[in-house]
């Protein structure tokens, strides 16, 4: 099956979130399943730089109609496993990312046609156009902090390009079968191939990875596009007067997946919902939960190369060893009995992170220890900051990202805390699953289908891996971490619910073959339609 991979970023050169992820993952593990999957993404300075002395030119397109700019299509092929691509990220740029990502198409290669020798990894196409790609910030927001103000251009000519590749005017010989598009960045893809291409391009699948993001814009966005009028009505891109880039999606694509199965359910509800509930329930029988996998390579406490001793499941002892020097490098407390708990996260209402702040001080004040590394809303950065002022040793707070440290957190924390309001899937709690740090969340979405609260298991006969609750309320939390500090000193038990979330399948080997399988429907679905 061939697949065309649509997505604006990936992991680990381009990642603001779980997203970055699933594109670095997921293309791998369904090739594992027999699908032929080219991705396709923006021509970000950090991918032209990372890719430069393999980029062969693949295609010009100057899309006719709205007022889209030209492109053009590069590619190169991913370096195989987790390694290959820390190496490529972190080798030095030859040019400043300042310099016209242009240059690289003039220095590129001409396509030397079907008879190129294969190379590892799936192959990458990108949209070469630094007018709108080679801006700073990251994807979506400018170096302010707001949303880059040509996001609507930016994103609009990734998913017009992703329905040309997939339709009979494509410039290449390599035509998908499916486009998987994510997201509203790429959702307006299944819209042009039903209004530019007469719905006779491939069957298309959209996975909504967080319902709450739209990419909402008005009316004049049709001329922009190059879409045509009739296509703003409530059965097509209309959303109460605006254009919206996901209802486009939903409402076109032959087949729509979330990132677990709860969330699936949660967001055919009012609450869950962000006003597609009504389409989304209209088009549940063309809806999939399929919880996402995590990277099993990358994440992997037995030979991770980030964290001071490697341990399995086997060697949990020396978890200790990385607890020490987690505390040793955040300048915490050298202190073996208080628990201490993790958190990574974007610092947002979302993630719920404003309910454990809430009783930081409390904890701290008797000895619990936290260690906190993210970004995000500025009032909850600077109530994080100033917890951390007034505990100091028992309180450390990063503002920002750094894949080194998270990785640490996890292999030297306690318990790892994800208080979320809803979470579509999540992925630290699978990291903190794999790494022997029982979580501790909020019964939703992905949370709920891969966290099992030890208690409520233990009332059961079975054996749980982590601790939930469900009102979004810090008391419901403080009760939650009394639970789970209970387990704690208690030394059998607590190995036994680390060694439960160890033992998980967390890889990617079951999502990639349930979502071979809806890629299938897509297919068929698509047929049933043609004319």
């Amino acid at each position: 099956m061939r697949v065309l991979f649509a997505a604006s970023e990936i992991a680990p050169w381009v990642k603001t979130g779980g997203l970055g992820d699933v594109a670095a993952a997921l293309p791998r593990a369904l090739a594992a399943e027999g699908c032929d999957v080219k991705l396709l993404l923006p021509g970000w300075p950090a991918l032209l730089q990372a890719f430069e002395d393999r980029l062969e030119v693949a295609a010009r397109l100057d899309p006719p109609g709205g007022a889209l700019p030209g492109a053009t299509l590069l590619r190169a092929r991913l370096e195989a496993g987790p390694e290959a691509r820390a190496k490529a990220a972190s080798r030095p740029a030859s040019r400043p990312a300042s310099k016209p990502a242009s240059k690289a198409a003039s220095k590129a290669r001409r396509d030397t046609g079907p008879g190129t020798a294969p190379a590892p990894g799936p192959e990458l196409l990108l949209l070469d156009a630094p007018t709108l790609y080679g801006q700073p910030g990251n994807p979506y927001l400018d170096a302010s902090g707001r949303d880059h103000p040509d996001n609507l251009r930016r994103f609009g000519l990734l998913s017009r390009v992703a329905a040309l590749l997939s339709a009979q005017g494509s410039p290449l010989a390599w035509r998908p079968q499916v486009l998987h598009c994510n997201d509203w960045q790429t959702a307006l893809a299944p819209a042009f191939l039903h209004f530019l291409h007469a719905g006779q391009g491939a069957a298309s699948l959209v996975t909504i990875h967080n319902l709450a993001f739209h990419g909402v814009f008005g009316h004049e966005a049709l001329a922009v596009l190059g879409l045509p009028e009739q296509a703003f009505r409530f059965d097509g891109v209309e959303f109460h007067g605006q254009l919206s880039c996901l209802k486009a999606g939903l409402q076109f694509a032959d087949r729509i997946a979330t990132v677990s199965p709860s969330y699936a359910r949660e967001i055919l509800t009012p609450e869950a919902g962000f006003g597609l509930d009504g389409l989304l329930r209209h088009r549940a029988d063309s809806l999939r939960g399929i919880l996402n996998g995590i990277d099993t390579e990358a994440w992997n406490p037995a030979n991770d190369p980030a964290i001071a001793s490697p341990y399995d499941v086997a060697s949990l002892e020396r978890k200790a060893d990385n607890r020490r020097d987690l505390q040793r490098r955040l300048g915490l407390v050298q202190d073996g009995a208080a628990p201490l708990l993790g958190v990574v996260s974007r610092l947002t209402g979302q993630k719920g992170l404003d309910l454990l702040l809430e009783l930081a001080d409390r904890l701290c004040g008797r000895g619990v220890q936290i260690a906190l590394l993210g970004s995000g809303e500025r009032s909850l950065e600077q109530g994080w900051q100033a917890v951390a002022a007034r505990h100091p040793g028992r309180c450390s707070v990063r503002i920002g990202f750094d894949e080194t440290l998270a990785h640490r957190i996890e292999a030297g924390a306690d318990l790892f805390v994800m208080p979320s309001r809803f979470e579509p899937c999540g992925l630290n709690q699978m990291y903190s699953l794999r790494y022997g740090t029982p979580p501790v969340v909020r019964r939703t979405g992905g949370l709920a289908d891969t966290v099992v609260d030890a208690d409520e298991a233990a009332a059961r006969g079975i054996q749980g891996n982590g601790f939930v609750f469900d009102a979004p309320q810090a008391d419901a939390l403080a009760r939650t971490l009394e639970r789970a500090f209970a387990a704690f000193r208690d030394p059998v038990r607590w190995r036994a619910i680390q060694r439960a979330g160890m033992s998980a399948d967390l890889g990617w080997t079951s999502a990639a073959r349930a979502y071979r399988a809806l890629l299938e429907e897509a297919v068929v679905q698509a047929r049933s339609r043609t004319p």
